[in-house]
C-alpha cells in the first residue's frame, strides 16, 4: 500500500484527529518561511530576523522592528491552500477535533476552521500596551513609524516574541488535545522550536504522522511519514 492510501485509511477510519501543523503548512500560500530565507533579509537589515523578532528588541527598537514586521510579517493578501481547506473539512466531517498551529497568519480560521489554538498568537490582533484596546492588522499594516493606540500608548502584536512565554491556558488545551487524540498528524514543521515541538510527547497512540518537505527529528518514531507538499498529499485523501 502507498503512502496516501496508508493516510487516506489511517483518516477514515478515525474520529479524533487532531493536526499540528507549522511554517510549511503556510508556505504554499506564499507566505515566507524566514529561517529558510535568511540571507535575503541580511541585505535589507541590520540584523537577523531571531533578533528583531525579540522582545527586548522590540522594546528598544520599536520602528526598526515595525519596518521589518510590516515587510515580512503581514501577509494580508495571502488566502487558505488545499491544506487549510482539507483540515476545515475534516473538522466540518467531525472527524478532527482541533488544529495546533504554530502559525500566525489566521488562514486555518479564514478556511472555516473552528477550534484553532495559536500557540504563537496571531498579526490579526494588536493591542495597547497602555490601555488595552486592541486594533486589527490592516491598522498596523496602514500605520508609519511606531504604531500608537489613540491614548498615546505603543500598540503591540499579540503573537510570541523570542524570550516570550507561551500562553499557559492554549499550551494546556493543546497538550489535552494531543494526550487524548486517536491520531496526530504533524504537517509542514521541522519539528525544531521549543517550547511548541514538545507538545508531541503527549501523544499516547500509535497513528503519528509526519507529513513534510524534510526530514524531522520524529520521522523515526511514526507510524507514518510521507514527504512532499502538505497541500497537494491531503487534497488527495478524498
Amino acid at each position: 500500500m502507498d503512502s496516501i492510501a496508508k493516510l487516506k485509511e489511517i483518516v477514515d477510519g478515525s474520529s479524533n484527529i487532531v493536526f499540528f501543523g507549522g511554517a510549511g503548512v503556510s508556505t504554499e500560500s506564499g507566505i515566507p518561511d524566514f529561517r529558510s530565507t535568511d540571507g535575503l533579509y541580511n541585505q535589507t537589515y541590520d540584523y537577523p530576523p531571531e533578533t528583531i523578532l525579540s522582545h527586548s528588541f522590540f522594546l528598544r527598537y520599536p520602528e526598526e522592528f515595525y519596518r521589518f514586521y510590516r515587510d515580512k510579517m503581514l501577509c494580508l493578501t495571502a488566502q487558505p491552500n488545499a491544506a487549510h481547506k482539507k483540515l476545515a473539512e475534516l473538522e466540518a466531517k467531525g472527524k478532527l477535533k482541533a488544529v495546533i498551529t504554530q502559525n500566525i497568519d489566521g488562514l486555518h480560521q479564514m478556511a472555516g476552521s473552528q477550534e484553532v489554538l495559536e500557540l504563537h498568537g496571531s498579526v490579526h490582533r494588536n493591542y495597547c500596551m497602555k490601555c488595552g484596546k486592541f486594533c486589527d492588522a490592516r491598522a498596523i499594516l496602514e500605520s508609519e513609524g511606531i504604531p500608537r493606540c489613540a491614548c498615546g500608548g505603543i500598540m503591540k502584536p499579540d503573537v510570541v516574541l523570542y524570550e516570550e512565554g507561551l500562553d499557559n491556558e492554549i499550551l494546556s488545551k493543546a497538550m489535552h488535545y494531543i494526550a487524548n487524540a486517536d491520531v496526530l498528524i504533524i504537517g509542514g514543521t521541522s519539528l525544531v522550536v521549543y517550547p511548541a515541538a514538545g507538545l508531541v510527547d503527549y501523544y499516547r497512540g500509535n497513528k503519528l504522522v509526519v507529513i513534510n518537505k524534510s526530514v524531522t527529528p520524529r520521522d523515526k518514531n511514526a507510524d507514518l511519514v510521507v514527504q512532499g507538499s502538505i497541500g497537494e498529499i491531503l487534497s488527495q485523501i478524498g
